[in-house]
């Protein structure tokens, strides 16, 4: 019988286009994981189930938003906004509300978030700290909504740091091409079209309901300058 499910599963998983097999692996994993959790409970070995979990949750916590990105990228699901400071480039899905980044400059330039560990984190902050502001900002939001105020307890820098408000994200620092990016949209957005993307992100990240007044400022900015 294992072995009968082997060959259907080994046969489904080469039918699946090879960007998506990714995804589809772990989709098949969570499938199988179901009767092997019955087998484990009846048999009186759930302790087991403990065991995996905890040493599947490194793995997890370290590849699984690279996976679900990449994993967006190839289906086209979902529409993204992008902000781009001097050292990082990050995009926010409309519909998850997740955040991914990419380093641009310094140490670690071109190394996506999602794979940093959490000591990385904090020197990349400290970096960002002495060389750009609004990057800094940045990063502070992508930790906040990744890892909520966890890690300001590993935050060893100046507290006057922390809590950045934004306020020098205005608008004369914005392109018209990075405004449509930051609101997701093409350059041959209509105004209704600019007013609703405006209105769907900034009801996400306001800081009134737990947003980022950093992006919430970036979002008004580029709502302006391509409304005039």
């Amino acid at each position: 019988m294992v072995l009968l499910l082997a060959l259907l599963a080994w046969a489904w998983l080469r039918q699946q286009p090879a960007s998506g097999r990714g995804i589809a692996l772990l989709k098949l994993g969570a499938v199988l994981a179901i009767p092997l959790f019955g087998y484990l409970a009846l048999s009186g070995r759930l302790h087991i189930v403990g065991l995996l979990l905890a040493l599947a949750y490194p793995l997890v916590r370290r590849f699984g938003p690279a996976l679900m990105q990449r994993h967006k990228k190839v289906s086209g699901a979902g529409q993204q906004s992008t902000v781009t400071s001097r050292i990082l480039e990050m995009s926010l899905d409309h519909d998850s509300g997740q955040m991914f980044g990419r380093v641009l400059e310094g140490p670690l330039e071109g190394t996506s978030l999602e794979q940093l560990e959490e000591q990385q984190f904090m020197e990349l902050l400290h970096y960002c700290r002495e060389h750009d502001s609004d990057s800094a900002r940045l990063l502070e939001t992508y930790l906040d909504r990744r890892f909520g105020e966890s890690w300001r307890v590993d935050d060893r820098d100046d507290d006057s740091h922390e809590n950045s408000t934004g306020a020098s994200a205005g608008s004369s620092d914005l392109t018209r091409e990075e405004a449509y990016e930051i609101l997701g949209l093409s350059p041959d957005a209509s105004p209704e079209a600019i007013t609703r993307a405006h209105r769907r992100l900034i009801q996400k990240l306001h800081p009134d309901r737990g947003g980022s007044a950093y992006l919430a400022a970036r979002i008004n900015a580029a709502r302006k300058l391509l409304l005039g």
